[in-house]
């Protein structure tokens, strides 16, 4: 039995040539109003492929790196809060408050931060820190710690 709408030469060669532009099977069938399998078997009879899985390995991996050097910036970004945090807990420091029945507003400055502000800014910075660590842990140093424990068995007199 014959197909109802046979493949005509014209859009074989308009699929070699979507093909070579770079165009993808569901581009090409939707430019052709063919269906994908009916493009999938031309571009096979014709020697194309629709294989890309070089290029999206190779997308992937560039987005990976991308994504890693952001997680990175967030990491340093992280730290720089924290230590700007924990630089306040020693800054000249204005307290207020609004209360009373008139709703009056009171402040008092502070040489440094009283206690609980340093407590809420260090909780703080401490999150930054963490966050910051588990975007880029530090690198572990084995031989560096390796080195610590000769020169310490040394200095304790082991060997």
């Amino acid at each position: 039995m014959a197909k109802a709408n046979p493949v005509t030469d014209q859009e074989r060669t308009r699929i070699r040539d979507l093909h070579a532009e770079g165009k993808g099977r569901n581009a090409i069938a939707k430019e052709l109003g063919r269906s994908g399998r009916t493009i999938s078997e031309e571009a096979g009879k014709l020697g194309l492929s629709f294989a890309r899985a070089a290029e999206v390995k190779a997308a992937t991996e560039v987005r990976q790196a991308d994504l890693a050097a952001l997680r990175t910036q967030l990491a340093l970004d992280l730290t720089h809060d924290a230590m700007k945090l924990r630089a306040q807990m020693w800054e000249t420091t204005t307290v207020f408050s609004f209360g009373g029945k008139e709703n009056s507003y009171n402040d008092h400055t502070f040489d440094e931060a009283p206690a609980a502000e340093k407590r809420a800014l260090m909780g703080t910075a401490g999150m930054a820190i963490d966050r910051s660590l588990k975007l880029s842990p530090p690198e572990s140093d084995t031989e560096g710690l390796a080195a610590v424990d000769a020169w310490l068995k040394g200095m304790m007199g082991g060997s």
